[in-house]
């Protein structure tokens, strides 16, 4: 089936429906908010706040519930800090959960999804060890410039909800310090993690293994329709963690820290630290500095995945057969290829025709790319806008077989958006990233921030409507 990117938000009313409490004491521990010096709104979502009908709270309503955590109404009161466990660079650590976060809220959204709020630097909980619980204002920034450009880019990700700045200097060590301090919640499709499965098999808890199953399950894909519960949530959470990797790798994104307590169940990206786009089709770009061996590099990304994959299914063997979850897991790297060329076809502006031919327009555009004559976003957007696919580029010989390839190829959208007039396309790299911040950190100057949001909505509709 081809690419179809997520539709756009749409309005409803607010709809409450706390379901995080029927799997009992175990999945978390109650939380409450640090007391805060001071609350500036520095960020809130105006397209995705009433998709869960949360527009009409005005800016006092709104610091009350996202900078202090009062409760929404008929809602998580105290909140939940999440227990799990992960692979940290795939070593195994039982000692994590949420240390500088909790779960805050849960309601439906206009498409009758279950929803979560979840927060970022919200002080400390249960779980933060030697950890403050706090969240820089740079960091929050980042995750807004990271979210708001991977849902541009069609990638199922989270969506930073609020941003509100505190009051507080924070001394880190990967950045000038002291630095301002902020919270953040954020809006996802669940926070269950592989990391909160392996947390239950670790402690060997069939029950509440099997209970978690079924809540996924009901929760994120429709509800249970065979009779192995199991092996039907490994195969839909493998289905669409092949559909993440392969938009990561469209969309040139590298998310740095690919955990297996980083990794959603619901195959929605999450939890942004020190992300990147790499500028060119570089397989060996990393972008967190503390990746010394390349574990999380682009085109290592879809490995990890299904390495994480594979730590899943080890948990579900606590109440599950083997056969099936094997039978899976080596599906995956078809699935993966699959999803990665249908993504691609989508980002070109062309219909997908099935996976071999896909699959030698991509080859054929990957060699080119790999030359490093043209930057990624300059290739999807040259070749996204123009009506004369077979002229465009004629220079460049490295290009020559994709464009004998995509030259009768059916087109989805009719580029006639302001979007693709504009002399360059909308990117994301890390020294515009820099730039958008240090006029923050300098002058408290908001403006590049609030314009690069708007370029970035202006590429994500000309891409979902030409």
């Amino acid at each position: 089936m081809p690419y179809k990117p997520q539709s756009e938000p749409g309005k409803t009313d607010y709809q409450p429906d706390v379901q995080i409490t029927r799997l009992g004491d175990k999945i978390g521990d109650p939380a409450a908010a640090a007391d805060f010096p001071k609350h500036i709104l520095r960020f809130r979502n105006d397209r995705w706040d009433q998709s869960v009908g949360l527009h009409d709270l005005d800016d006092k309503e709104w610091i009350n519930h996202f900078g202090k955590f009062e409760p929404l109404a008929d809602n998580l009161n105290p909140p939940l800090a999440l227990r799990y466990h992960g692979h940290q660079f795939r070593n195994y650590n039982p000692e994590i959960g949420d240390g500088r976060g909790f779960l805050f809220a849960q309601l439906r959204d206009h498409e009758q999804r279950l929803m979560d709020l979840g927060t970022k630097g919200s002080g400390t909980t249960r779980w933060s060890r030697t950890g403050d619980g706090r969240l820089t204002l740079k960091g929050a920034v980042r995750e807004i410039l990271a979210t708001e450009m991977l849902e541009a880019l069609g990638v199922n990700t989270s969506k930073t909800f609020s941003v509100v700045e505190t009051g507080e200097q924070l001394t880190r060590g990967d950045e000038p310090s002291p630095t301002r301090s902020a919270v953040m919640t954020r809006l996802s499709h669940g926070h269950i993690r592989i990391g909160s499965f392996q947390r239950i098999a670790y402690e060997k808890n069939e029950e509440l293994m099997q209970r978690l199953v079924d809540y996924c399950l009901e929760n994120y894909y429709g509800g249970v329709q065979t009779d192995n519960p199991s092996a039907e949530l490994f195969a839909n959470v493998a289905r669409e963690v092949a559909k993440l990797a392969g938009s990561y790798m469209t969309a040139g994104f590298v998310h740095g820290v690919l955990n297996t307590d980083n990794i959603n169940i619901s195959g929605e990206s999450f939890d942004y630290g020190p992300w990147r786009f790499t500028p060119y089709w570089e397989p060996g770009f990393t972008a967190a500095y503390f990746d010394h061996e390349g574990l999380y590099c682009f085109a290592r990304q879809p490995e990890a995945l299904h390495w994480n994959l594979a730590q899943f299914a080890s948990a579900l063997r606590l109440i599950a057969d083997s056969d099936p979850l094997v039978a899976t897991l080596e599906a995956f790297p078809k699935a993966y290829g699959t999803a990665f060329t249908e993504h691609f076809c989508w980002r070109l502006g062309v219909e997908s025709e099935g996976f071999e031919k896909d699959r030698d327009l991509v080859v054929a555009a990957e060699k080119g790319l790999a030359a490093k004559t043209l930057q990624i976003d300059q290739f999807f957007f040259d070749w996204g806008k123009t009506e004369n696919l077979r002229k465009l580029n004629d220079d460049r010989s490295e290009f020559s077989e994709f464009r004998n390839l995509i030259a009768d190829r059916t087109r989805i959208r009719t580029p006639a958006s302001e979007y693709w007039q504009k002399p360059v396309p909308c990117s994301m790299h890390i020294e515009e990233v820099e730039s958008i911040w240090n006029a923050i950190a300098d002058d408290d100057d908001w403006t590049p921030l609030s314009e690069k949001i708007n370029d970035i909505r202006d590429m994500g509709y000309a891409l979902r409507n030409g």
